[in-house]
């Protein structure tokens, strides 16, 4: 019996089909072992002997190791078949360590999509752990450890900020400094021309160009009226072209671009993406079998197989037929470690998304018809449009119209854009050069530019690809930890910067630049990129990096003061250390800022209430004023709960739409009121009136 471990158990019951009853394949359940915290500062690391890591099974998987080690114990071979990243070939290596395998000889399987075909190519042509890969991710492990620890622990001590890493801090700066720009935006006014013309018995709306082929900004309504009494009854043609447009049709999906679109067309977060695409990659039970959908979801790559292009053109002409098929499109990644993998595909072309529909739910299958439609679409042939386009003038100032129609539709048939499908109806108008046409509408429209948007998840995630900070592995994650730590606020996708996140920023960007500075980072992700492929060594990577870095944190430690900007001139009384505002998960609270040695929170103290200057007419104590829980104010008795005098005077406060009938009692008025029973008629002037009545079930329907 040999054992195959993987790292899903949602794979294990397909790739044991696949395999047959000499395999039984187990799952580690993700990463087994991490950096323990014991050592010098907790990192788990042994600075002075060449940033040794010292590892520790996770609590959640000591009997996960404890199975599998009594599987391997029983089997005549393991074999690893972890994720294909850089994870994954860590993972790999993990078990290696913890069922004393040896790293050099044991078979590791590399697939990227879990079908029949591919597990069986993987296991006809095995590998051994990948050193340098493993090697690349470990020493990512311990700069995050170190920068965690570090800077988390001294910002949580000066400003409470839960926690500062390689990746989210610099990012965080990235928001952070937009929303600034957001802020900071002054807007401008501007004018639009809108016109139309009658043309060939149509009426077109025409777009202002500007003036002798030149464009100008109009900025005023001033200068908007000149334009206007310019203008001739009639424009005259002075260019007409026509002409073929082709567009081409996109690249497959990477991590980072399934993100963005998945936001744009299905308003899915980033994690959200992740997770649905991730259930589709382990498999899906179609018919009684499990199988997996789409190949592996976490790739910067855009190239696809040859043998996925031959099958998909062969399904392609079949169904479209031969005049659709194009070329493949394949862009170089940034990181150039991953461009062995595939982008995100389908598993099959004939597993169309309409044929799986009823296995899937409604997220699956809207996010695998567009993995599948993006993935042949970008093998098919470009869309053509005829183009006409029309230039006239008036007095020197120009318009223009532009008229298209679909002459091909090409990789549209499968793949639609947004902006697709506004071909002109009908033919074309025939206009010549000299052509006069009346201008039958001409108005000026007010504008005012428009301050940027805020960053959504999928604009953030394709900023961090452009600039080559985290790698598609992190993404989803990045941002989930700066909403959890509540350093920004995610509406819908939309991120903002919160109070704390400035602060953050503010913090890091005084005392430790380049771990906020956009090119360091990608200076780091590249270096580290170098160690996967054996052209930079770890240990001069960490050298380079820990000792200023270490520096750093002492330097800030003695510079920068605990929340001075939120301290309060109010000592505590236990201690005598100062007050502060604080942030807790309730709101603004004042509290000891030396916690956690001191924990002391100032409770809330209401203010006196005002007194009216009269006395209460029951027990002669002071009438007050009161603010009820709707914010309301009323006037009551200050011997209040002994006395429940309350002036008649307070019905003014009542609103009148609010009485069903007169009491029949006083001069008050009935109104809807809820009790713990229900609702009912009370008195306006209660408690000097006590008069209820029930609601009859008439009238509450």
């Amino acid at each position: 019996m040999k054992l195959v471990i993987v790292e899903s158990p949602t794979k294990c019951t397909t790739i044991k089909r696949y395999l047959g009853d000499n395999y039984e394949v187990m799952a580690s359940l993700g990463h087994i072992r991490d950096l323990a915290t014991s050592g010098k500062g907790g990192l788990g690391v042994d600075v002075e002997h060449n940033f040794m890591p010292s590892y520790k099974v996770n609590k959640d998987k000591v009997h996960v190791v404890r199975e599998l080690i009594n599987a391997k114990n029983k089997s005549d071979e393991v074999i690893l078949a972890t994720d294909p990243d850089r994870e994954g070939e860590a993972i790999a290596w993990h078990l290696s360590q913890v069922l004393n395998l040896d790293p050099n000889k044991t078979k590791r399987l590399e697939f990227h999509e879990i079908t029949r075909e591919s597990i069986n190519e993987a296991m006809s042509h095995p590998r051994t752990i990948d050193s340098d890969l493993v090697s690349s991710q470990e020493t990512r492990r311990i700069l995050d450890r170190i920068i965690g620890f570090k800077l988390s622990t001294l910002t949580y001590k000066k400003i409470r900020s839960r926690s500062a890493g390689r990746v989210q801090s610099v990012t965080l700066k990235m928001i952070c400094d937009h929303d600034r720009e957001i802020r900071q935006f002054v807007s401008e006014e501007y004018w639009n021309i809108l016109a139309s013309s009658l043309i060939a018995d149509r009426q077109f709306n025409l777009v202002f160009t500007g003036k002798n082929g030149k464009s100008i900004t109009i900025h005023n309504q001033q200068e908007v009226e000149e334009i206007l009494n310019s203008l001739p009854s009639d424009l005259t043609v002075i260019k007409v072209d026509k002409d073929i447009r082709v567009k081409e049709s996109k690249e497959p999906f990477t991590t980072s671009t399934l993100q963005q679109e998945a936001f744009s067309r299905l308003k899915f977060k980033t994690s959200k993406t992740q997770s649905v695409a991730q259930a589709l990659y382990e498999g899906i039970n179609v018919d009684g079998e499990h199988m997996g959908l789409i190949t592996y979801m976490r790739t910067d790559s855009t190239k696809l197989s040859n043998t996925f292009q031959e099958r998909a053109k062969n399904f392609i002409t079949e169904t479209y037929g031969a005049e659709y098929i194009g070329n493949a499109k394949h862009s170089q990644p940034k990181g150039i470690t991953q461009d062995a993998h595939e982008a995100i595909r389908p598993s099959s072309n004939h597993r169309t998304p309409e044929s799986v529909k009823k296995y899937l739910t409604t997220d699956q299958y809207n996010l695998y018809k567009l993995i599948y439609n993006r993935a042949l679409a970008s093998l098919m042939k470009p869309k053509k449009e005829e183009v006409l386009t029309i230039v006239l003038d008036g007095n020197g100032y120009t318009f223009k119209l532009e008229l298209s129609h679909t002459i091909f539709k090409g990789y549209e048939i499968i793949y639609s854009e947004p902006d697709d499908n506004k071909d002109f109806k009908g033919k074309f108008p025939e206009v010549n050069v000299g052509n006069k046409y009346p201008l039958i509408e001409k108005k000026g429209e007010q504008k005012f530019t428009q301050a940027p948007a805020h960053y959504s998840e999928a604009k953030l995630v394709k900023l961090m690809e452009e600039v080559g900070i985290g790698r598609p592995s992190t993404y989803a994650s990045t941002i989930d930890i700066l909403r959890k730590r509540k350093y920004v606020d995610n509406a819908a996708g939309i991120l903002t910067i919160t109070e704390q996140g400035e602060k953050t920023v503010d913090l890091l960007t005084q005392y430790f630049p380049d771990i906020v500075d956009v090119k360091y980072t990608a200076q780091m992700e590249k270096k580290l990129d170098d160690i996967a492929e054996g052209n930079e060594s770890r240990l001069n990577i960490l050298d380079n990096f820990y000792y200023p870095f270490i520096q750093e944190v002492k330097d800030a430690g003695e510079k920068i003061k605990i929340d001075t900007h939120v301290l309060i001139d109010e000592n505590c009384p236990i201690c005598g250390s100062p007050l502060a505002i604080k942030e807790g998960k309730n709101g603004k609270f004042i509290g000891c800022s030396n916690y956690p040695s001191c924990s002391y929170v100032k409770k809330d103290i209401k203010p006196e209430p005002v007194k009216t200057g009269e006395n209460c007419p029951v027990c002669g104590s002071p009438l007050v004023e009161r603010i009820d829980k709707k914010g309301h104010k009323f006037v009551a008795c200050s011997n209040y709960p002994k006395c429940t005098y309350i002036p008649q005077t307070n019905k003014d406060n009542i609103d009148s739409k609010k009485i069903v009938k007169k009491c029949p009692k006083c001069d008050g008025g009935l109104i809807r009121k809820k009790g713990k029973f229900g609702y009912f008629l009370g008195c306006s002037n209660y408690p000097t009136c006590t008069y209820m009545e029930k609601i009859s079930k008439k009238k509450r329907n």
